[in-house]
């Protein structure tokens, strides 16, 4: 063994530092590029193919293959749970699913085409600069991460080839065969810290294939690889809802059970990893690929079947009450063939409980003006998320309720409710538009005036009053409680009036800057709309002609 000089130990660090920047920003522009070729079909497939665990499990695999990070996979799931769009027990599967679909990258590594990775970055930016047709610049987005994630991987493999000669490394690979806990703690702390387990598996593959780490010495790295990548979910669920907290704490448990299943296993296990290496011939990248998907793959195999039990103990460990559910709960679509009358009503209810959710909005949207705290802003975005939802589940039911024949008085309420999510659509619209302008506050350091802050409390809480008389008026079809929304709104307007003249005072006197003089104003006419869209509901009740959407 010999020690290293200066100038190699830093050619070391530069060579290795480097790589794993470039493979990290690889991975990253090929997931960007893939999950732009796929648009809003990831969400749709998280959505909509999660109708139970094994379904979950296959969304999970799909939607990590596309977008080529089972972390981004597991974020976007949290973000689904915290909005209601998906159960505890669905997001298990998910994650799952993402566990074995992360496996992919270590495979696509295991191919080992290092020395195409300079023509593939060239063909990429090729691609990218001289086509206008985005899906050709997709692709061209995608090549070029690929070229980036194999070049960065050679820097890499380049700059560690001197740690077999050092003999503090050659003591922690042996330490690691002989005390396989080491080997996973190893895994998981460097996972955590780059934030990707692909980087560590390509690693992994580039020291095996190097010769220097042993089989048995790498499995348990492995292992802490899956450990480590938990990180991601648990940070994506700081301040989201008890459901996106324990949907987080299942991908850690679930991950903790595999890794010590495995490591108490780790003879026979590497056992069988010698097995495959040596029947199908495996170079020493995809013997590490062939390791970790037979680990993904077995674990989830052995814990699918655990899925509810694993929700029950995430449940006992995170108290709290559940989340509203905001799939629809009323749309029934067998009534409709039998009572489309009937079928109206739920229709109606329903878009009852879409209101619901944009007050609830509104209310998080005014908690995020006042303190600032992330988690009303997440909260706002989710619940818009979920009015969109609705809108577009109330609309279909109502488009097959129409196939049918009406009545007169059938036709207006189905006219009332089109309307109706329509206007409770554009409040959701109008409360992101106030969550967009308070970031824009926060990020640019804009400070509103006292007078300001209470000009914008007070006609907050008026429009918040006004937007729930209506949806109680329309839901009791109670006209002297529309005639009082129709009253309130012209306050709303006068408000408006009032606070834009006393701004423009602030203005001239110096009192306020121009950048917080923008958000108030805007915020002033964002309620005033949401007032307008409120006095549309309550006028389905008076029987007056609706507004136009302004």
């Amino acid at each position: 063994m010999k020690s290293l000089s200066g100038s190699e130990i830093q050619e070391l660090i530069f060579q290795f530092v480097g790589g794993l920047g470039i493979f990290l920003f690889g991975i990253k522009y090929m997931g960007d590029g893939l999950q732009k070729s796929a648009g809003d079909r990831l969400r749709d497939i998280l959505d909509k193919f999660t109708t139970n665990p094994f379904m979950g499990v296959l969304a999970g695999l799909l939607v990590t293959i596309l977008i080529q990070s089972s972390s981004g996979t597991t974020v976007l799931t949290v973000g689904l749970v915290n909005a209601g769009f998906m159960t505890l027990r669905q997001a298990i599967g998910v994650i799952m699913g993402a566990n074995i679909g992360t496996t992919v990258t270590a495979f696509i590594i295991g191919i080992d085409v290092d020395e195409y990775a300079l023509p593939m970055i060239a063909l990429g930016s090729f691609l990218i600069f001289f086509f206008k047709k985005k899906n050709i610049t997709y692709l061209g987005q995608t090549l070029f991460g690929l070229g980036a994630l194999f070049y960065g991987l050679s820097l890499m493999s380049d700059g560690m080839k001197p740690l077999r000669t050092l003999k503090a490394f050659t003591d922690l690979t042996v330490n690691m065969s002989e005390i396989p806990i080491l080997g996973v703690v190893v895994g998981t702390i460097f996972t955590v810290i780059v934030q990707s387990s692909s980087a560590t598996i390509g690693i992994l593959q580039e020291l095996f294939d190097q010769g220097a780490i042993l089989l048995d010495a790498a499995l348990p790295v492995l292992f802490g690889d899956n450990i480590g990548t938990t990180i991601t979910a648990v940070l994506a669920s700081i301040g989201a809802s008890v459901a996106a907290k324990r949907a987080a704490l299942s991908h850690v448990i679930f991950n903790l059970i595999g890794a010590t299943i495995f490591l108490l296993l780790l003879v026979p296990f590497t056992m069988l990893i010698e097995y495959f290496q040596q029947i199908f011939d495996l170079g020493p990248k995809m013997t590490i690929a062939f390791a970790h998907g037979t680990f993904n793959v077995t674990n989830t195999l052995l814990q699918v079947w655990f899925i509810g039990l694993l929700a029950t103990v995430v449940t006992k460990i995170v108290p709290g009450e559940n989340e509203i559910d905001y799939k629809p709960r009323h749309l029934d679509p067998l009534i409709i063939q039998q009572s489309p009358a009937i079928a109206l009503g739920q229709a109606k209810d329903e878009s009852l409980r879409m209101g619901e959710l944009a007050v609830k909005g509104l209310e998080e949207t005014f908690n995020y003006l006042n303190n600032n705290q992330q988690k009303h802003a997440e909260l706002a975005l989710g619940l818009e998320d979920a009015i969109n939802n609705l809108d577009r589940k109330i609309t279909d039911y109502l488009a097959q309720i129409s196939r049918n024949s009406l009545t007169d008085t059938e036709t207006a309420l189905h006219s009332s409710v089109v309307d109706n999510i329509r206007d409770i659509e554009r409040i959701g619209d109008h409360f992101e538009n106030i969550v967009e302008l308070v970031d824009y506050k926060i990020s640019n350091k804009v400070n509103l005036t006292e007078q300001a802050l209470e000009d914008l409390n007070d006609m907050f809480n008026l429009t918040l009053i006004t937007v729930k008389q209506s949806l109680d008026a329309f839901g009791k079809m109670d006209r002297k409680a529309a005639l009082e929304v129709i009253e309130k709104e012209e306050q709303i307007d006068q408000m408006e009036r009032k606070y834009r003249k006393k701004h423009i005072l602030r203005l001239n006197e110096g009192v306020c800057t121009g950048s917080a003089g923008i958000v108030f104003v805007d915020i002033i006419s964002n309620l005033e709309r949401i007032g307008d869209h409120a006095v549309n509901i309550a006028q389905e009740v008076i029987g007056k002609e609706t507004e136009e959407d302004k």
